[in-house]
């Protein structure tokens, strides 16, 4: 919209110039969307706890006693400032006319648009069930087969059905007519890793930021001709472009984070966690990068594999192998803080961010 409307004037005016370059429309997104978030978040807020008098319902017997006393009375649902921020910075700054930004939009905003209805039955029925297992589902996988099939269809063959694999630039594995059921899982488990990961204050926020920071610099590696050659990477055009809507979600990411930091104001909720989830496993099948989102986002898999583990090794021995699962939860139970938990957590992020990041020169 805004980048539409002065990209003309570049020709007329040397300012309006930057307008063309992505790194200044990245950096503009990025605070846009802080800005949105900062003056519509008290708003927002406000209005969350004037429907939500009892704040987020809690299923007491998988919570700590300290989590039920600290948590209990906070608003959920603000996962909508997150996506109020995202969306409207993602549309002043991006080129429209790009699919892989709308593929991403569609599914951040389909699976936000799914959180939300969960949120809203509970906090209105005031249970914890919300949304059916199977409805989430379905919903997730119809939405994601979408977007799936619009990212294949703007990717020039062969990388349009073929799984890339990190290190190796030749190593394809064609997938044909299973790829958009592949990127359909990739971006339904991304959704559902960062919903586990979401259970004390900013722990799910900031390693979320971390992998858009990382996946912002591989969309404008890989859509860069020039830097995808340098560094062996599969040049996928136009996929640049999703540099900005990462940057936008770091912004986005920023600005909830001033409300949800130590002692939360306010829970993003499925609305912001399936959303984020979504757009992170979205991008990497636009990038080629799948892979190495299981490596940036390695805490994610971290917690999802500690439910898995949990819940089998209870149906097939009766014995848990964690005192309660997801991760972050084992840890409250053996006495850590939660402070010490979030920034434990933040730091495995940021080291398997680094790893995940070396990939791009290991060839």
């Amino acid at each position: 919209m805004l980048f539409h409307l002065l990209a003309p004037l570049a020709d007329e005016f040397i300012l309006f110039n930057l307008f063309r370059y992505l790194t200044f429309r990245s950096g503009a997104a990025c605070m846009t969307a802080l800005f949105i978030a900062f003056a519509a978040g008290p708003m927002v807020i406000r209005r969350l706890r004037a429907i939500q008098a009892q704040g987020q319902p809690m299923r007491e017997q998988y919570m700590t006693e300290a989590h039920l006393l600290g948590k209990r009375g906070t608003p959920t649902m603000g996962g909508v400032l997150i996506l109020l921020a995202l969306s409207v910075s993602t549309l002043l700054w991006a080129d429209l006319r790009n699919a892989y930004v709308w593929a991403v939009l569609l599914v951040t905003a389909g699976y936000g648009a799914l959180g939300f209805a969960d949120d809203f039955l509970k906090v209105t029925k005031r249970n914890t069930r919300g949304v059916s297992g199977r409805m989430k589902l379905a919903v997730q996988a119809a939405i994601g087969l979408a977007a799936a099939v619009i990212i294949m269809w703007a990717t020039r063959p062969p990388l349009a059905t073929a799984l890339a694999f990190p290190v190796s630039k030749e190593l394809l594995l064609p997938l044909g007519f299973l790829f958009p059921l592949f990127g359909m899982v990739v971006m339904m488990g991304a959704s559902n890793a960062v919903n586990l990961t979401d259970g004390l204050d900013g722990l799910a926020i900031v390693p979320v930021m971390i992998a858009a920071g990382c996946f912002a610099l591989i969309a404008y590696l890989v859509g860069n001709a020039v830097f995808a050659n340098y560094l062996q990477l599969h040049f996928v055009p136009g996929a640049g472009e999703l540099a900005v809507l990462c940057a936008a979600l770091i912004g986005a990411g920023m600005g909830f984070l001033w409300f949800n930091a130590p002692p939360a104001m306010v829970f993003m909720g499925d609305t912001g966690s399936l959303a984020l989830g979504g757009a992170l496993g979205s991008i990497a099948v636009a990038t080629k990068h799948e892979i190495v989102l299981a490596i940036v986002g390695g805490l994610f898999v971290l917690e999802t594999v500690s439910v898995i583990v949990q819940v089998a090794s209870f149906k097939l021995t009766g014995k848990r192998v964690f005192r309660m699962a997801p991760l972050h939860h084992h840890f409250e139970k053996k006495g850590w803080a939660e402070s010490t938990i979030v920034i434990r957590f933040w730091i495995i992020a940021m080291v398997l961010a680094l790893v995940g990041l070396s990939t791009l020169k290991l060839r």
